[in-house]
């Protein structure tokens, strides 16, 4: 596949499927890439894809998780022994262990859910920010398993996506209440927990998600209420920002607002410390930020 090629497959599953986020939609278009390829050599192949990753990451989606997905794939793929006879059977075994990589994703939300739902009771009060789809997924199955709660939901401006998260919760029946982003302080008194997802996880257990979580995080970290994070393992990321500006500005804004001025321009994203997260509910289980840098070194041996 062509540059404009990679461009138009990936754009084409993040307009046309709602549920897939940027992350899961690079791993498919890389699926995708790897079948089509033409490559005589598995370094020419190994070439190709991270020529495909430079593609996708250019483009104006955030780079996140596209970032910790996409390295988290051509590992896996190249995990196994590839002492082939040939490179058409070596390609084969790279095949089937993406295709593995990317059903365990799929299953990945459920898993996620399945942790948290629990922690959602009768009668809470929960605060989420923007719209995260296994947030979502976590209280779809709560509400299908009849449990009564009351969301309150950010705008998240710049681009009110609270508003979209707001709409698909009013459709379950679940009782919501959309609120400004300047008053989270407000709420945060009459909630029992917050429960945010994630673009990224980094190293230090820390997360990188939608500007406007790091305040979240402090001011539940002030009022003493739990703050948790949903996400998937394929979302953890070998990076270690100190800061909100040690985090690369790659992650923080969109290719398009790099090439502006960007003291005139805010971030699509920020970092949350460790510090400020009780819990991650993850495919993996549940563990404190602490563990991250253990399942990443599990993941990478």
């Amino acid at each position: 596949m062509e540059r404009e090629e990679i461009c138009q497959y990936f754009d084409n599953i993040i307009k046309n499927e709602k549920n897939i986020s940027a992350g899961m939609a690079a791993i498919r278009t890389l699926l995708e890439i790897l079948k089509l390829s033409q490559s005589e050599t598995v370094q020419e192949l190994r070439y190709r894809l991270q020529d495909a990753i430079d593609v996708m990451r250019s483009m104006d989606y955030p780079v996140t998780s596209i970032a910790s997905g996409a390295e988290l794939f051509l590992r896996f793929i190249t995990l196994a022994s590839l002492d082939t006879p040939s490179f058409a059977e070596c390609k084969g075994i790279m095949l089937h262990r993406g295709n593995m990589f990317y059903d365990k994703l799929v299953e990945a939300r459920g898993k996620v859910a399945k942790v948290a739902v629990n922690f959602i009771t009768d009668g809470c009060k929960i605060l989420t920010h923007s719209r995260s789809r296994v947030v979502l997924r976590a209280m779809t199955d709560a509400a299908a398993n009849n449990k009564i709660f009351h969301v309150f939901v950010t705008y998240s401006a710049p681009d009110n996506s609270g508003e979209e998260m707001y709409a698909n919760l009013t459709e379950l029946g679940v009782s919501c209440t959309l609120i400004l982003d300047s008053a989270v302080g407000y709420v945060m008194e009459q909630v029992d927990m917050v429960m945010v997802g994630a673009e990224g996880v980094a190293e230090s257990g820390g997360v990188i998600n939608k500007v406007g979580t790091y305040t979240l995080a402090m001011c539940a970290k002030e009022i003493k209420k739990p703050f948790y994070v949903l996400t998937e393992s394929f979302k953890f990321s070998r990076i270690y920002p100190l800061n909100e500006i040690d985090l690369p500005d790659e992650f923080k804004y969109t290719t398009s607002t790099r090439e502006k001025n960007l003291k005139n321009e805010h971030p699509l994203v920020d970092y949350t410390p460790p510090q400020y997260i009780n819990l991650l509910f993850t495919d993996l289980g549940i563990m404190t930020p602490s563990a991250v840098s253990d399942e990443l070194i599990k993941l990478y041996l």
